[in-house]
C-alpha cells in the first residue's frame, strides 16, 4: 500500500526547529545556555522554531511532569491537599528561574511574567479542586493538568528571549485539535491534520518571530500519554517540522549524538557522525535512548533530517538522522549552520554513518572494511519458554500463547519458535502480577520455564545485509569470553542481530562485541 501524501508545508526556506529536553531548560542557568543556542541558530540565518518540555531536573521523577502527574493522583484522595503544596512547588521553582534568568534591569518583564506563571498555577489549582469535589480525574483532564508544564517552561523562555530583542511569540496549543477524531481509530490522516494546523498557526510567525511552542498538544483521543507517551514533545516538534517544511528537525539531549556503544560502558565508544533511520530506530527499541520510532517516521516521510545535539556542548556537530535521497539545502548559510566545518556531507542514497577506524587503519589515514554500526544492550529481561503438551499443537498453538500474554498486557521483544516451541524475550519491568495471571493461562498449552535477570545484545547496521558471516562473527566473540546465548533473532529488516544473554554478562560482552566488530581489534 502506498504511504498517504503528507500536508504540503507551508514556505518557511532554511526554518529550523530546535527542540529541547526539560534537563536542559531545568534551571535559569540553562535556560540563558538555550537562550544563547537560539540565538546564535538565528545570527547563522535562522528562523528557527523553540519547541520545549516542561522544566526537569537529572531525576525524572523529580521533573515538573511527574510532579504534576502526582498532583492528579493525590486529587483523588478525598482528605489530601498535597496536590495544593506540589503546585506552589512548581510555581515556586519557576518564580525561581525568572528571577535568575532575567536581566535586574528588566523590572516590567519580571512583572509580565511573574504574573503569568502565577496565574497559570492558580488557574491549575482551581481544575485540580474541582476534580476533587466530583472525585473525578478523566484521561482528558490528565492531559489538561501535564501540560501544564510545557506551558510555564514556554512562559519563562519566551520572556528570557524578549528580554534579549528576539522578537518571540508564545504558542499555546492546548486547542490545537478542533475535530473529533476516534480514539480506537488514530492512524496517520491524525497527524497529517495536526502537520497542517501547526503549518496555519506557525507558519506566518516565519521568519519575523521566534514560535516558543508548547511541547504539549492538548488533549488527545485516549489522552495523551496513551495514544502517543511521554515523549509526546518530540512528536510536536516533528509535526511542526513537517508543516512547516523546515529544513531540519534538532533534537537536543544531555548527549552529543547517537554512539557505536554506551559511552559509559563501553571506552572505546565514539560518535556516529550519520545514521539511517531504520538503525536508528532498531537502536531505540533495543536500549539506546534516541528518538521515538513514530516521531522520526513522520519526519523521515517527509524527507527532512534529524539531527541530535548536546545542549551542554552545543559546538559539536552532533549526529544526522538521514532520509533515503536526501538532498541538502542549496543555500549556502544554511549548509553552514546544517553542516559545521569538518563534516562529510553524504551522497543522497547513501547516508551511511563514518565508521570509527581500526588501530591499523587509523594509521594508512582510511579503513573502508565494512563493519556494523552500533551495539546496544537491553537489561532487566525475562524470558518465557513455552513447550507444547503435544495434544494442543495445532494451526492455534502460537494463537494463544500471545492472545494470553496480550490480554495481561505484556510486551514481547524478541521471538524464536519452532513447532512445538517458542521462547519470548519480554519487556524490562514486566508486572509481576499480570505475569503471574498469563502464566496460569500458558500453562494449558505446555511447560513453561520463566528465567529472570537477561540481557539484549543487539547488533545493529545497515551493512549488516552485505556482511556475510556476521552472525557467525558475533556468536564466535561471546563464546570466546564465556557469554552463553540463551536465544538468538533476526530481524525482518536484516539490519539487527540479537540474541539473550545473562545480564551478569552483559557489559563484557558489550565491550567484546563492540572492539571485535566495529573498531575492529582482533583477539590475540
Amino acid at each position: 500500500m502506498a504511504k498517504p501524501t503528507p500536508p504540503s508545508p507551508l514556505s518557511s526556506p532554511h526554518a529550523i526547529v530546535c527542540k529541547f529536553g526539560g534537563t536542559s531548560i531545568g534551571t535559569a542557568a540553562r535556560m540563558l545556555q538555550v537562550a544563547d543556542i537560539v540565538q546564535t541558530a538565528i545570527s547563522n540565518g535562522g528562523p528557527v522554531v523553540v519547541v520545549l518540555s516542561a522544566m526537569s531536573s537529572n531525576i525524572k521523577a523529580e521533573g515538573t511532569t511527574s510532579r504534576l502527574l502526582e498532583a492528579a493522583d493525590d486529587v483523588m484522595n478525598p482528605e489530601s491537599t498535597r496536590y495544593l503544596d506540589i503546585v506552589d512547588g512548581i510555581c515556586a521553582s519557576h518564580l525561581r528561574a525568572v528571577d535568575e534568568a532575567l536581566p535586574v534591569e528588566a523590572v516590567e518583564e519580571r512583572a509580565r511574567v511573574g504574573k503569568e506563571v502565577r496565574d497559570e498555577c492558580d488557574r491549575l489549582k482551581g481544575f485540580l479542586s474541582a476534580a476533587q469535589v466530583i472525585n473525578e480525574m478523566s484521561p482528558r483532564s490528565r492531559d489538561n493538568v501535564i501540560g501544564t508544564g510545557e506551558k510555564l517552561s514556554a512562559l519563562v523562555f519566551t520572556s528570557v528571549l524578549r528580554s534579549r530583542s528576539l522578537n518571540p511569540t508564545y504558542v499555546n496549543l492546548e486547542k490545537l485539535i478542533q475535530k473529533q477524531f476516534d480514539a480506537g481509530t488514530i492512524d496517520q490522516s491524525f497527524y497529517d491534520y495536526l502537520s497542517s494546523r501547526l503549518s496555519t498557526l506557525i507558519g506566518p510567525l516565519l521568519p519575523h518571530s521566534v514560535p516558543v511552542v508548547t511541547g504539549y498538544l492538548g488533549p488527545v483521543p485516549g489522552s495523551l500519554l496513551t495514544t502517543i507517551g511521554r515523549g509526546y514533545t518530540d512528536l510536536t516538534a516533528a509535526l511542526i517540522a513537517v508543516g512547516t517544511g523546515a529544513d531540519e528537525l534538532q533534537i537536543w539531549k544531555e548527549v552529543d549524538g547517537i554512539f557505536t556503544a554506551d559511552p559509559r560502558k563501553v571506552p572505546l565508544a565514539r560518535m556516529v557522525p550519520f545514521i539511517t533511520p531504520e538503525e536508528a530506530a532498531e537502536l531505540t527499541y533495543y536500549g539506546s535512548e534516541v528518538i521515538h520510532p513514530f516521531t522520526m517516521e513522520q519526519v523521515i516521510r517527509a524527507a527532512i533530517p534529524i539531527r541530535i545535539k548536546n545542549a551542554f556542548r552545543p559546538e559539536g556537530a552532533g549526529t544526522v538522522i538521514v532520509p533515503e535521497g536526501w538532498q541538502p539545502p542549496q543555500h549556502a548559510e544554511v549548509l553552514e549552520t546544517l553542516t559545521p566545518k569538518g563534516t562529510r556531507i553524504p551522497k543522497p542514497g547513501h547516508a551511511q554513518q563514518q565508521h570509527p577506524p581500526t588501530p591499523a587503519a587509523e594509521e594508512e589515514g582510511d579503513d573502508d572494511t565494512p563493519r556494523p554500526t552500533a551495539v546496544t544492550i537491553k537489561d532487566h529481561i525475562t524470558v518465557l519458554n513455552v513447550h507444547s503438551n503435544r495434544k494442543s499443537v495445532s494451526h492455534g498453538f502460537f494463537a494463544h500463547i500471545f492472545l494470553s500474554l496480550d490480554r495481561h498486557g505484556i510486551v514481547v521483544d524478541l521471538i524464536s519458535t519452532s513447532e512445538v516451541h517458542v521462547s519470548m524475550a519480554l519487556s524490562p519491568n514486566v508486572n509481576e502480577g499480570n505475569l503471574e495471571k498469563a502464566l496460569v493461562e500458558l500453562r494449558k498449552y505446555g511447560t513453561v520455564d520463566v528465567i529472570r535477570n537477561m540481557s539484549i545484545l543487539s547488533l545493529v547496521g545497515k551493512k549488516l545485509r552485505n556482511m556475510v558471516g556476521s552472525a557467525g562473527l558475533m556468536f564466535a566473540t561471546l563464546g570466546r569470553h564465556g557469554v552463553n546465548i540463551e536465544m538468538i533473532s533476526q530481524g525482518a529488516s536484516e539490519i539487527n542481530i540479537s540474541c539473550v544473554i545473562e545480564e551478569e554478562k552483559a557489559s563484557e560482552a558489550l565491550v567484546a562485541v563492540h572492539d571485535e566488530l566495529i573498531v575492529g581489534i582482533m583477539p590475540l
